[in-house]
């Protein structure tokens, strides 16, 4: 199964970071965010990730350049310049880092990982927020529910997407991109697709949440996998210092993998 992370965005809210690296870099426990999301993935089999780039994205492709390398213990003979590696413990992933434009929406980068996509279902989630979402259910929900796309409904204050049930089928009647009310279930990413969705991109412009999300739930097309446990975006400061403290704590419910 592929995992799409939306790594483009500027990250405004978060300049005091955002600034010298993009959100996904911004480190929670001494590593970026976008690796505990990948990590969290990775507890479920789902091992290929492209990684939809914009701004800042050298940042990106440098860390993963020297991931291997800077991992683990090695000798240098300074006399040649030789390195030599004890060795290098590293996650099992394919990561594609795909240029997509600085100024693409949500939306037009997942239109240009099109020709890396079309064979079959595929997930896609945002480089900034980290929960425990059980991604085996998800997908069964998903294909149980036999639509073109299934999101992940969180119950946080309601500054996203927010989704309108029939009750009786979970499938979602209506999206409507950040309400000021509603039930209290917002999109929450962890979103799965099937390649029908690329009818509903069109052009860098497509946001995914106002232009397709909307669309696909008017069509009836969107179903929702209701994940009642922790979720948090890093949208804010101050949200990046509760994470960083349920971290140091030893209590951040997103870590479904075992200390190395």
């Amino acid at each position: 199964m592929k995992v799409v992370i939306l790594a483009g965005g500027l990250g405004t809210r978060l300049s005091e970071e955002t600034e010298i690296k993009p959100k996904p870099m911004v480190e929670i426990g001494g590593r970026p965010i976008l690796w505990h999301i990948m990590k969290h993935y990775e507890q479920f089999g789902c091992n290929e990730f492209y990684v939809a780039l914009g701004y800042k994205g050298d940042v990106i492709k440098s860390f993963f350049l020297n991931y291997y390398r800077l991992n683990g213990s090695m000798a240098l003979n300074l006399a040649t310049g030789d390195v030599m590696g004890y060795e290098h413990p590293a996650e099992p992933w394919m990561v594609h880092l795909i240029d997509t434009g600085l100024e693409t929406q949500t939306g037009g980068r997942i239109r240009r990982l099109r020709p890396h996509l079309e064979g079959g279902t595929f997930m896609v989630t945002y480089g900034d927020g980290v929960g425990c979402v059980d991604i085996g259910k998800l997908l069964e929900h998903h294909r149980r529910c036999g639509k073109i796309a299934t999101v992940t409904a969180v119950r946080p204050p309601a500054r996203f997407g927010g989704l309108v049930f029939n009750d009786a089928l979970d499938h979602v009647t209506a999206f409507s991109e950040k309400p000021q009310t509603g039930e209290g279930w917002i999109n929450g990413g962890f979103q799965v697709y099937e390649p029908a969705v690329f009818d509903y991109l069109q052009g860098d412009e497509c946001v995914l949440e106002s232009h397709v999300l909307e669309r696909l739930a008017a069509d009836g097309q969107l179903a929702a996998y209701r994940h009642e446990g922790f979720w948090q975006c890093m949208d804010t400061l101050r949200d990046l210092r509760l994470l960083e403290s349920l971290w140091q704590k030893g209590n951040a419910p997103w870590k479904t993998w075992q200390a190395a």
